[in-house]
């Protein structure tokens, strides 16, 4: 359990992992998704996961070339231990629940998810 909370327990993972679940994100998406995010922490997060085995880097062809993230079958299978960790928050949590939820909702959809409206970014 002390390597499990290690990792997930850092700041930013849970919603990187959250984001993720929706499917490849570039990263430019994947940082506006998350407010607040670095992008040097946010490299670093996705580094560590990629190391741990969660997380893919995937280099999308065509002009511009783009970096799109993913999560490896390994990372999708946090999926229900997440999900259950947003029931825990909504029921003894609520207000940081909507927060949270708040804080990683607005994103849109188009080419790998979060990859927002075409702006030539």
């Amino acid at each position: 359990m002390t390597r499990v909370f290690g990792l997930l327990g850092k700041r930013w993972t849970g919603l990187i992992i959250a984001v993720l679940l929706d499917g490849p994100v570039h990263f430019s998406d994947l940082r506006r998704a998350i407010p607040g995010i670095s992008e040097r922490m946010l490299s670093d997060r996705l580094s560590e996961l990629s190391a741990e085995g969660l997380v893919l880097r995937e280099v999308v062809e065509g002009p511009p070339l783009r970096v799109a993230y993913r999560l490896t079958e390994t990372g999708a299978a946090l999926k229900p231990a997440l999900a259950a960790l947003g029931l825990w928050a909504e029921t003894y949590l609520p207000e940081k629940a909507q927060a949270c939820r708040e804080q990683i909702a607005p994103r849109a959809t188009g080419g790998p998810r979060g990859a927002g409206p075409a702006t030539g970014a």
